[in-house]
């Protein structure tokens, strides 16, 4: 399907997938536009452009902000949503407190869903649309010591799959996009986190969780995998509702599948010392 200067909004576009994907779409021809939180990452993105050879369209945006979201989704009326935004959010279930779980289920599951509530009566309007959710393979499996960044990804799933439904007879379709482990700066955040619960009851296995990232990293998938992904869901006449990205998410997806709880706690019990 011909991207024919369509505009694509992507937040959270100033690394990462969303700086990968908001390059890529320029490239398909897309009239891409790309929410970051401050001039000075719109100019990351402006320069990341210039030096890929597109042009992109920077806007201002805290996606945690309602007023702001309105004022964006009516300036930019975007054909498609890609719902980038997030954070990493380390943290035993015991160790995270009720400010620090509002604030991740704030920006990575109300603040999409709000996105795209705007969006939906736009895209209706037009006769056809795109919202696509940047999940992870963490929104079909769970494993310790990340229960709220798994969390968020769930209920995105969740919402993602009602939402296909309500809107399909629209024109509008919703697609998730589920990457493996992503060599994006979500991992050096997630170091951070670590380090702030050295006092943890946990702590031996924050260090173990750490020591798997450090090893695993180099042979992660850069986040251009990603981007070409969305750009796929975004130009196929008829997308699908999920895309796996890598190896270790096509890996986990089946195992989780087949595999009983129980078997699948002792293996991560034991790998983290829990």
């Amino acid at each position: 399907m011909d991207s024919n200067g369509r505009t694509v909004l992507t937040t959270g576009a100033n690394s990462g997938i969303g700086l990968a994907t908001t390059i890529e779409l320029a490239k398909r021809g897309f009239r891409s536009v790309g929410s970051v939180r401050s001039g000075a990452k719109a100019r990351q993105v402006r320069k990341a452009a210039r030096q890929a050879g597109v042009e992109v369209e920077t806007i201002l945006l805290d996606v945690t902000d309602a007023a702001a979201c309105r004022r964006v989704m009516q300036r930019v009326k975007p054909w498609g949503l890609v719902n980038n935004a997030g954070s990493s959010f380390s943290g035993a279930i015991e160790d995270v407190g009720d400010a620090e779980a509002r604030a991740a289920l704030e920006t990575m599951v109300i603040a999409p869903m709000r996105l795209a509530r705007l969006g939906i009566p736009l895209m209706r309007a037009a006769g056809e649309g795109r919202i696509v959710n940047i999940s992870s393979i963490y929104g079909r499996t769970t494993t310790p010591l990340t229960g709220w960044y798994q969390g968020a990804k769930h209920a995105v799933e969740g919402l993602s799959d009602a939402l296909r439904m309500e809107v399909a007879s629209d024109g509008i379709k919703v697609i998730l996009i589920e990457p493996g482990s992503i060599d994006t700066g979500i991992w050096d955040s997630a170091g951070q986190e670590l380090e702030t619960r050295d006092r943890s009851r946990y702590a031996a296995a924050y260090r173990r969780t750490q020591q798997g990232i450090d090893l695993t990293r180099r042979f992660m998938a850069g986040p251009g995998k990603v981007a070409k992904v969305v750009a796929r869901s975004l130009t196929v006449r008829s997308p699908r509702s999920r895309y796996l990205v890598g190896y270790d998410a096509e890996l986990a997806a089946r195992v989780t599948a087949v595999m009983p709880d129980a078997v699948k706690d002792q293996i991560l019990r034991r790998t983290l010392g829990l």
